[in-house]
């Protein structure tokens, strides 16, 4: 059954906060796609990472009332599936910080490992779920070190040492698939 709406001036926004189902839909497959992408960048097996989705969707209809249009309501969203992604990592336990590399090595480094060119998602999921959290959140997220460590609960030389050390596997994987592909191309 279709529904139609009277009244042409109402927003999304004030429609999703009526908690209409057909708002709920539009807002649903305008974003689902996206949403699991962002989901897939920290949880790499799919099933769980469209579950992670699935209960952001459910936390985002329920407290749409919360949000104050101060911002875009897509990147309050995205905040709740990450959100989402990362209490699911938290909750599975399945991460391990280690904090052995100096990071003042980190800062000598830094440009260099950040402007390199590779097919983000395909990289992302090789690495192990610390490096990638961690990265997401500095590359992707845009959050500081300060931040990322009140969220993960690490110290801010873990939270340096983790993004050095994707950012140094990201690169050897990188060159590793690129010279993989130059053999491949020299054997035809």
């Amino acid at each position: 059954m279709k529904i139609l709406f009277n009244n042409k001036k109402e927003d999304l926004l004030s429609r999703l906060k009526k908690q209409e189902p057909a708002a709920q839909k539009i807002f649903y497959e305008q974003n689902v796609k996206r949403f699991l992408s962002v989901s897939k960048s920290y949880v790499s097996d799919i099933y769980q990472a469209e579950d992670c989705v699935i209960k952001a969707f459910c936390k985002i209809f329920k407290s749409i009332e919360t949000f104050r249009s101060e911002g875009n309501l897509e990147g309050w969203a995205r905040r709740i599936v990450v959100n989402e992604c990362l209490n699911f990592i938290k909750s599975h336990k399945t991460v391990f910080y280690i904090d052995d590399i100096n990071p003042a090595v980190l800062e000598e480094f830094h440009d260099e490992i950040t402007d390199f060119d590779f097919n983000a998602q395909e990289l992302l999921d090789q690495l192990p779920d610390a490096y990638r959290m961690v990265f997401n959140l500095y590359v992707i997220e845009g959050c500081s070190h300060q931040e990322i460590s009140e969220t993960l609960d690490i110290s801010l030389a873990v939270s340096k040492t983790q993004l050095f050390r994707a950012k140094e596997k990201l690169r050897k994987i990188y060159f590793q698939q690129q010279k993989n592909l130059k053999n491949e191309y020299s054997e035809i």
